[in-house]
């Protein structure tokens, strides 16, 4: 099996509170103590087994909570393991998703060397960006985030931004890419919808976006983008869809089939199917107890890919099925083990969105796969 690792090597701890956070209440999975960070067993065991395994690119993305409160020293450690345990045809890749408000120029520095990417959490200007992102005291983050891109940009760090999309921002579109394209300098984005669902009916709760309000955003945003854009600003979702369109390649778990296409990995071990699933009913093992075959192989994993391809009528007969792919279960009704056939609750978002932009993607992708025969041929 091909897959990726989100590791959790704090836990939800994190420095922040921000408004909309849905990983945070997963302290309360591991109550025995306050403060949650892995231990070296755990890592060891971790960073070895992964690396025994036969990977394309054994990619480990470091996440949380926020994953620099583990110090430099850990990071330091995890390359010291990488370099024991990788095998000299292994390509092994690196990824830190952080809140950078705890960067510096040593964990600048240290990334640069180690070659590992930093994802930023930044949601657009000040205003916008403090209105959800807050510390415990109630202070905004901006200035400090601010500050810790400057650390990577002073140090040659590579670093991308992911900015989510809530009730506070989502009518801003135009002002948030020319903020992060312009003032930031960042040439590789990623959108992620803020959509948090009660499984009992209760609807979305009140930060989330609705679905004529996430379409409308993608819409203008591509729209910015395309004017000038498609050769000097990646972002992720337009990315996965001239993907999908020039080579048939699924870049993300949400445009495929089968949700079995990464393990989250907690900071005492546990393994869960997806970061948005951590919960008791989707625990696979422990690293430390279960190899990754047994996990894979498990009725419980089955089970949850599965549920992918359990459909809406309506889906199965849309003209975006191929690109949607029903979209992330996480935006269907409940996330509780058993049937996820309800529509995604931004179905009628996505399908503006297709519709207004997937012609010109159309043309991007057929030029996307002539530029590829155009090189291949020269080669």
């Amino acid at each position: 099996m091909t897959f990726s690792l989100l590791i959790k090597p704090a836990g939800a701890d994190c420095n922040l509170r921000c408004e909309y956070c849905f990983y945070l209440d997963r302290k309360s999975l591991y109550p025995e103590t306050a403060v949650h960070r892995m231990r070296d067993d755990v890592l060891d065991r971790l960073v070895r087994s992964y690396l025994a395994t036969e990977q394309p690119v054994h990619a480990f993305v470091w996440q949380g909570g926020e994953p620099l409160l583990m110090g430099n020293r850990f990071f330091e450690r995890v390359a010291d393991l990488q370099m024991a345990y990788a095998r000299r045809t292994s390509l092994v890749s690196n990824a830190v998703q952080t809140n950078g408000v705890l960067l510096d120029d040593r964990f600048a520095r240290q990334f640069r060397a180690c070659r590992f990417l930093t994802g930023i959490s930044l949601d657009g200007p000040e205003r916008l960006h403090d209105s959800a992102r807050r510390d415990a005291a109630g202070a905004g983050s901006h200035k400090r985030v601010l500050a810790g891109i400057e650390c990577l940009k002073r140090n040659g760090a590579e670093f991308n931004i992911l900015s989510l999309v809530s009730k506070h921002t989502v009518g801003h579109a135009n002002e948030i890419y020319e903020y992060l394209t312009k003032d930031v300098g960042a040439t590789f984005l990623q959108f992620v919808e803020c959509v948090e669902l009660d499984g009992r009916g209760g609807g979305a709760a009140p930060y989330s976006v609705s679905p004529r309000e996430w379409g409308s955003f993608l819409c203008e945003i591509f729209d910015a983008w395309q004017v000038a854009d498609t050769r000097r600003v990646s972002i992720r979702l337009f990315d996965t869809i001239l993907a999908k369109l020039a080579t048939g390649r699924e870049l993300c778990c949400t445009v495929g089939q089968d949700c079995r296409q990464y393990f989250v990995v907690e900071h005492n071990g546990d393994v869960y199917p997806c970061d948005f699933h951590v919960l008791p009913e989707w625990r696979l093992g422990n690293i430390l107890t279960h190899s990754w075959d047994e996990m894979a192989e498990s009725e419980t994993f089955r089970a949850f890919g599965a549920r992918k391809l359990d459909l809406h009528a309506d889906c199965r007969a849309c003209e975006y099925l191929s690109l949607c792919a029903g979209d992330c279960p996480k935006n269907r009704v409940g996330h509780v083990p058993g049937p996820a056939h309800e529509k995604s609750y931004l179905c009628e978002g996505w399908r503006m969105f297709y519709a207004h932009a997937l012609p010109r993607l159309k043309v991007l992708a057929e030029t996307v796969r002539a530029e590829a025969k155009s090189g291949a041929a020269a080669s």
